[in-house]
């Protein structure tokens, strides 16, 4: 057998043992319906749980259900929104705010900064978490102001409990 045949035949055998991944996609959606302005069509989702780990996509002011923005022209009123869906996602993903362990912010204008850390510290206080804040010129649409994302850790000790809220919520 040539080295190039040996190869194929170890990645063959390799793909077809590996267990399959783990990951269970929460409110998968489509960018062609979140930014029909836009010509775009990937496939997304809220939040990704694998092995453990909760990935939630960035969270602005807008309501998960409608697609709606809220608190336009209001830095407050749009954490307040990102926050809350960060809580709502978490919770269907098993999860919840004390397991979150990262968040990034990124703000349209330094001057955001003190109420969206406002709201977060209240949200958020005694989960000691590591954060890491950035200004950028623009989110994906102009009227949002702040996105937040975040990322938990569900115990070992909860993950079958978690996985079975999961799929209670899936049914």
């Amino acid at each position: 057998m040539t080295a190039a045949a040996t190869a194929q035949t170890t990645a063959q055998t390799t793909a077809q043992t590996r267990a399959p991944a783990a990951h269970e996609r929460i409110r998968t959606f489509n960018t062609k319906d979140t930014y029909p302005e836009q010509s775009l069509a990937n496939d997304l989702a809220q939040a990704v749980v694998a092995d453990g780990t909760v990935y939630l996509r960035g969270q602005i002011g807008q309501d998960l259900d409608t697609r709606e923005s809220v608190g336009i022209g209001d830095v407050e009123a749009q954490a307040e929104r990102a926050m809350a869906n960060i809580e709502l996602l978490l919770a269907e993903c098993g999860s919840a705010v004390d397991e979150i362990v990262k968040i990034t912010v990124y703000l349209t204008d330094i001057r955001f900064r003190e109420p969206v850390y406002r709201v977060m510290g209240r949200r958020l206080r005694g989960v000691h978490y590591v954060s890491t804040g950035l200004v950028v010129s623009a989110l994906a649409r102009p009227e949002w102001l702040v996105e937040i994302d975040a990322t938990a850790v569900i115990p070992a000790g909860r993950r079958a409990e978690a996985a079975r809220l999961r799929a209670e919520r899936a049914r």
